[in-house]
């Protein structure tokens, strides 16, 4: 697999305000579809609650045909919320719902800051 890099674009006024990815949920669909169709992976996580990613999630299930899903779900859930993960009606994927415990155990504490 080659992979593709998607520039981040950084406003004036970083790090006042944000800076975008452009085409990352659509590089992330694409390369979910395409991985599975090649048969890249076994099974691949989409850690994201995006409903963008749909679509993407429903056409591996299309490939998959009869087929075990070759795709799970993963969020963060934050305690006394209702877990929000991308799952497509009439499918029953494997999700993985993570909480502040699981977000501290993997917490990267660097300070990714670029100095100006």
């Amino acid at each position: 697999m080659t992979a593709i890099a998607r520039d981040i674009r950084y406003p004036p006024d970083w790090p006042q305000q944000p800076a975008q990815e452009k085409g990352i949920d659509v590089a992330l669909a694409v390369d979910l579809v395409m991985m599975v169709a090649r048969h890249e992976c076994d099974v691949a996580i989409v850690f994201s609650s995006d409903t963008d990613l749909l679509p993407a999630l429903e056409a591996v299930i299309a490939l998959r045909l009869g087929e075990a899903p070759a795709c799970e779900v993963a969020a963060w859930v934050a305690p006394g919320a209702r877990p929000r993960t991308l799952c497509p009606r009439g499918v029953t994927l494997r999700q993985h719902l993570l909480g502040p415990d699981d977000f501290r155990a993997v917490a990267d504490g660097t300070d990714y800051a670029r100095a100006r």
